[in-house]
């Protein structure tokens, strides 16, 4: 695993500790630092953070539970690896629940909140025009955060980690199966549902909301691959 060596507090819980961890491993995982498929191993996890094999178990259960981590009987915990159907789900669940995000948080927005999404606009446009893996993945979190803070404005504690749960599959998802340079969860679709957010113009939001979920899915390429038998695959 492409880890360092971390020191989780010895004098915390077993749950702070088990959240620590489960923390750290799903930035990396959502960052793409943890390749889909990369095995998780109790044992090296364990060593890494300087914990017993009980807490980190606990925390594998917890990015298990918000489909980040498959476990396998026998096998261990790897990285998940999400098929094109389920991509195409994560998506689905993101058209019925986002246009709702959207009518709250136009109930709620300031001028303050709309300046701090304005300021956050200038970050996301300053990752589009940088190029390389480090860049695309900074990318692709600024714009999940950009959602994130929608949900978090929307004052809804249940919406919001449900909210955090899809925006950390898509992550997974855009940077298995994307195929811009970058995310195509773009600057200008969002800075198009921000004017509609502070001109509380609901229907145009919840439209712009859909139009740009599309958009993001439409930059997947979810087509089912047939493998090259090895000689193929080695050119050999």
């Amino acid at each position: 695993m492409s880890l360092s060596h971390i020191t989780v507090n010895p004098d915390s819980s077993h749950e702070d500790r088990a959240q620590a961890i489960r923390d750290t491993l799903r930035d990396a995982i959502v960052d793409r630092r943890l390749a889909p498929g990369t095995k998780l191993s109790e044992a090296e996890v364990g060593t890494l953070f300087e914990v017993s094999r009980t807490v980190v178990r606990a925390a594998l259960q917890m990015l298990a539970y918000e489909g980040l981590v498959k476990a396998e009987r026998n096998r261990g915990a790897f990285v998940s690896n999400p098929t094109p159907d389920e991509a195409r789900q994560v998506f689905a669940s993101r058209r019925l629940i986002e246009p709702g995000v959207v009518d709250a948080a136009i109930e709620k927005i300031t001028p303050a909140a709309a300046k701090k999404l304005r300021e956050h606009l200038v970050e996301e446009s300053r990752h589009q025009l940088e190029r390389g893996p480090t860049a695309r993945r900074a990318e692709i979190r600024a714009s999940g955060d950009f959602h994130l803070m929608l949900a978090a404005l929307a004052g809804n504690a249940i919406l919001e980690k449900f909210m955090d749960e899809l925006v950390a599959r898509s992550s997974l998802v855009i940077a298995l199966y994307g195929r811009s340079g970058v995310s195509s969860c773009g600057h200008n679709d969002h800075a198009d549902l921000l004017d509609a957010l502070e001109a509380k113009d609901a229907a145009k939001a919840r439209a712009l909301m859909l139009r740009h979920l599309d958009h993001i899915e439409a930059d997947l390429d979810l087509r089912m691959k047939e493998g090259l038998a090895l000689k193929d695959a080695l050119a050999l």
